[in-house]
């Protein structure tokens, strides 16, 4: 990963990240505290001992969910002041202080593990990511999230991608249309009046039409009305360049998204054909956790 790849993101969560990041941390504390508490930290840790601990990267990676780590923190007590040492989207080392955390150590210790899970979580779709721009990043193609997300987690692990340098798709069914393969044999495979029948709907002026195809046979179709976008679902490298010559013959104005079969050991081969954006369901669905641990200072 290298640190100049991708511009650093600011900080912030957008309302509607910011209301999914609230109720997630309500589920994840109720399950922490149920109906008693920390017994542990209200058996051991007197009520007025006060501390000061750091969040801190045990290895190498991106840094995401550090604003929701700080509501975590407010959720548990209004005393607790959380303070980012880095912000959403570094790139970080072993031993990087993320941020520190102050107040009574009860609380710090009763939200330590819910902020540590968000945390790991978003961060390390936020290092998949940056591993899979940063292997195309020779080309112009844009690396895309999918739906491929954790149920109830969409908006933050998509969020995470931005921070590692991603562009988002689209949110969900309701705010893009993507005509796919099961739409497609429900109308005999007629893309033309698929698309059609898109446009037209109430409501779907202004939205990007995009049509998922797998022969290059149907791309001509989906060129031939002119498509905004269409997905190019497991062609080969050479069906990819064949693809974006034709594009460029007929349609320069749709832009051509590859999917499937994208790993870190292809992406930059299918960069290279010329499409303009690869999806890869990987940055959310198999980014493993990053190493973070909370450290005592004092």
């Amino acid at each position: 990963m290298r640190e100049s790849t991708v511009k650093r993101m600011t900080t912030s969560l957008t309302s509607a990240e910011a209301d999914a990041a609230d109720a997630l941390i309500r589920l994840a504390l109720a399950e922490d505290f149920g109906s008693t508490g920390d017994r542990t930290s209200l058996a051991t840790i007197p009520e007025s001992a006060q501390a000061k601990a750091a969040f801190v990267a045990r290895v190498a990676g991106v840094v995401a969910g550090l604003p929701v780590a700080e509501r975590v923190c407010r959720a548990v007590s209004a005393e607790l002041i959380f303070t980012p040492s880095v912000p959403d989207g570094a790139l970080t080392q072993r031993g990087t202080v993320l941020a520190t955390v102050t107040g009574p150590l009860r609380a710090i210790l009763g939200a330590e593990r819910t902020a540590l899970n968000f945390l790991q979580r978003l961060s390390g779709v936020a290092t998949m990511t940056r591993k899979f721009v940063d292997a195309a990043a020779m080309f112009p193609a844009k690396i895309l999230d999918t739906r491929k997300t954790t149920p109830g987690w969409r908006l933050l692990e998509k969020f995470a991608v931005r921070a590692g340098g991603g562009t988002n798709h689209r949110t969900g069914l309701f705010d893009g249309i993507l005509i796919k393969d099961n739409h497609l044999a429900g109308l005999g495979g007629d893309i033309a009046r698929a698309v059609e029948a898109a446009r037209n709907y109430p409501g779907n002026a202004g939205l990007a039409v995009e049509v998922e195809v797998d022969t290059l046979e149907q791309l001509e179709s989906a060129l031939a009305v002119k498509a905004d976008i269409v997905l190019l679902d497991n062609m080969s490298l050479d069906q990819l360049r064949a693809a974006v010559d034709r594009r460029n013959a007929i349609a320069p104005d749709t832009l051509l998204e590859a999917s499937g079969g994208v790993n870190l050991a292809t992406v930059r081969d299918i960069a290279a054909t010329g499409v303009d954006r690869i999806s890869v369901g990987a940055l959310t669905h198999s980014a493993p956790a990053l190493d973070i641990g909370l450290d005592y200072l004092q």
